[in-house]
């Protein structure tokens, strides 16, 4: 039975109704929370190389794959890519994000339609001027599952970027000295009503179009940039726990 090299399992592994959809989470915990708390008779599909990655099935009993993606793009082509080669043709991304506008308020969730692609990584796969845009039905299904679970959504343009400090402005780290072209570069984002950071969607919805699949985002809302660089880590919790909701219910439509 074959098993691809990054994510550690292969097509046998899926059982007689493989998934078509998958869930995606950068950190290792979240693939394993949503395994653990909202998916139900979920096994270990692989641990390989830090990647979980976890099979289960929605509520619905349709199966679906909750996987980690890892930090950053590089790290996500590698296993979207893998993803799709054993089936996949949905994937969800629930993710984390600081807002860059004074109305996007952390515990909120933002649910982004299309990307800023900042990336190296989306420039491999599609060139810059190439449009890294969501899938709008799978779009549609996550605002429509934030409405009906009273969840405060946010719906617009994403930055994904490739660095947590530089890329998305930050002094407070080991290199204050930013690069002049990153110098201003939040508030002529927030000028353009882009509305969070991240560091995944571009590449993401880049791949989607490219490839074939249908790609989305939802995130939790865990800093507010315009007043402070530190993420607000008692707003975390809620945050994800709302992203995570509003995945699985739209998940449910498409799986």
């Amino acid at each position: 039975m074959d098993r691809y090299y990054h994510i550690g399992f292969g097509k046998g592994d899926l059982g007689a109704t493989p998934p078509t959809l998958a869930i995606l989470s950068g950190d290792p915990d979240r693939a394993s929370l949503i395994a653990q708390k909202w998916l139900h008779d979920s096994k270990v599909l692989s641990e390989n190389r830090g990647l979980a990655s976890y099979l289960g099935n929605l509520p619905n009993g349709r199966p679906v794959i909750s996987a980690t993606s890892g930090m950053g793009a590089p790290s996500l082509s590698i296993v979207v890519n893998e993803l799709v080669q054993v089936g996949i043709r949905t994937i969800i991304r629930v993710g984390t994000c600081g807002s860059i506008q004074d109305h996007v308020r952390p515990g909120s969730v933002v649910i982004s339609q299309a990307a800023l692609a900042r990336q190296g990584a989306a420039n491999d796969i599609a060139p810059p001027e190439y449009p890294a845009s969501a899938d709008p039905f799978l779009t549609v299904a996550l605002v429509e599952a934030a409405k009906a679970q009273g969840i405060e959504y946010h719906l617009g343009i994403t930055a994904s970027v490739d660095t947590f400090y530089e890329g998305q402005e930050r002094t407070g780290s080991a290199n204050p000295h930013l690069l002049r072209a990153l110098q201003g570069i939040t508030e002529e984002y927030r000028n353009l009503r882009i509305l969070n950071y991240e560091m995944e969607a571009g590449t993401l919805f880049k791949m989607g179009n490219v490839y074939g699949f249908a790609a989305a985002c939802v995130c939790g809302v865990i800093a507010q940039r315009t007043r402070s660089e530190q993420p607000v880590l008692e707003a975390k919790a809620q945050a994800v726990d709302r992203a995570i909701r509003v995945a699985l219910a739209a998940a449910e439509r498409f799986a």
